[in-house]
């Protein structure tokens, strides 16, 4: 007899598999609204509409089948928001009189704050409403939760706070200068955490579209361009889209090179990332990424060397001067290249010295350093490895009784140092299978 059950039933049958629930948003208020304010500005999309999707959250969906090279979207000038839609509103006077001029990114950050300060009566409320209201940007981050992010990636989340938080001191002067726009005092819209959600929402959401340079804004490059109902639109490493403005058009548009089957989620990709720029740049992670690997800092490197090998300050002053101590890394298919080719110059004695060139153009050492490199790689690799262990463990613990944003910033370290652990034991099983076997 024919089943009989219903879409709810089939919902959680695959739910239970483990496969992808997707569930339209389209009839909710606040994308409703979204979609009639962005027709009246010449834009209209009958191919996708936004759904929450169970592996990725918001995105948009093909309510039709996109066929290869077929245009997935295209968003007219009007509909986007960039640094001239800031200089022609009533925030513009204020901007074009301060001196020194402010930058594109705070004068977009400055008109986002204050477009949701104004709520309904704002002209790009119904965009503001669906933005996210808070980022797993690292700059959200407590200190306990950052400590457990890999040692390069800590560096460079504790490098972004630091910058924002100095972004935001310095700006305190021209936000104060807007106070004349707002009934309450600027102090109390313009806080740090207001500042740092519109700079993760223009960070994270804007697309890359170059625009002529203003004498009323820092010399700053202004690439920034927000672009509602796209950004909607996911990031997939295995995607392939053409995306640019359109001058002819004059509109941003999407070309997808592959297509995309109905009611499967459209994406575009941001660029060949690894997880950790994914992470650092726009807060999330994309599993299965082919561009993922692991990152050995300096620290980390010397931990394998001979403190007493005389050469040694020398050599990673040589590695340094030819620029051999960044992008060191481990893949799944491996140490890197970049990464051997260090440590075989590490292992060299003090009479070949002359072989250093050599070395880092590709040359072979002999068989007894090349086995000391893959032994020191072995090392490198392992004491990742507990590293990442440890980092879980403690994760485990901290995600018990955590909730909300805390829990989410959890389970996103959790996804990279998983990913992290993963990539390492792969490295392992390279790296012994390159060292000779030893007689039965």
């Amino acid at each position: 007899m024919k089943s009989r059950s219903g879409r709810r039933a089939r919902k959680k049958r695959r739910k239970k598999r483990g496969e992808a629930v997707n569930v339209t948003l389209s009839h909710e208020a606040s994308f409703v609204a979204l979609r009639r304010w962005l027709k009246q500005r010449g834009f209209s999309s009958k191919c996708l509409i936004p759904a929450s999707f169970t592996d990725t959250g918001r995105g948009l969906m093909a309510t039709q089948p996109i066929e290869a090279n077929e245009l997935v979207i295209s968003l007219p000038e009007r509909c986007l928001l960039t640094t001239s839609s800031v200089l022609k509103s009533y925030m513009g006077e204020y901007i074009k009189r301060w001196k020194p001029p402010v930058s594109p990114l705070i004068a977009l950050c400055s008109f986002l704050i204050a477009e949701r300060y104004y709520g309904d009566t704002a002209e790009w409320s119904p965009y503001i409403k669906v933005l996210p209201k808070s980022y797993t940007c690292p700059v959200y981050f407590s200190n306990d939760i950052m400590d457990l992010l890999p040692l390069d990636v800590r560096k460079k989340a504790v490098t972004q706070k630091e910058q924002f938080e100095e972004l935001y001191c310095s700006s305190l002067p021209f936000f104060l200068s807007l106070q004349p726009i707002f009934t309450q005092p600027v102090e109390v819209v313009f806080t740090q955490d207001a500042v740092r959600w519109a700079w993760c929402s223009v960070n994270t959401r804007t697309v890359y579209m170059e625009h002529a340079q203003s004498d009323f804004l820092s010399l700053e490059k202004d690439v920034f361009a927000l672009a509602p109902y796209l950004d909607l639109l996911n990031h997939c490493p295995e995607v392939q889209v053409h995306a640019g403005f359109n001058e002819l058009s004059r509109c941003y548009e999407i070309r997808s090179v592959r297509g995309c089957k109905k009611f499967q989620q459209a994406f575009i990709c941001y660029g060949p990332h690894d997880n950790q720029r994914l992470f650092l740049e726009y807060g999330f992670v994309a599993s299965g990424n082919q561009h993922s690997v692991v990152y050995i800092e300096l620290g980390t490197l010397k931990l394998c060397l001979n403190e007493a090998d005389r050469q040694l300050q020398q050599k990673l002053l040589f590695l340094k001067d030819n620029d051999f101590l960044r992008n060191l890394t481990f893949g799944v298919d491996g140490p890197s290249w970049r990464l051997m080719t260090a440590l075989r110059l590490l292992s060299l004695k003090p009479e070949q010295y002359s072989f250093w060139k050599s070395i880092l153009l590709g040359a072979p050492v002999s068989q007894d350093r090349e086995e000391w490199c893959i032994l020191k790689a072995q090392v490198l690799c392992q004491h990742l490895c507990d590293d990442s262990s440890n980092a879980l463990a403690r994760i485990a613990q901290l995600k018990e009784g955590a909730d909300g944003a805390r829990l989410e910033q959890l389970c996103l370290v959790e996804s990279l140092r998983r990913e992290e652990r993963e990539i390492l034991e792969c490295s392992k099983q390279v790296l012994r299978n390159l060292l000779p076997q030893s007689s039965p």
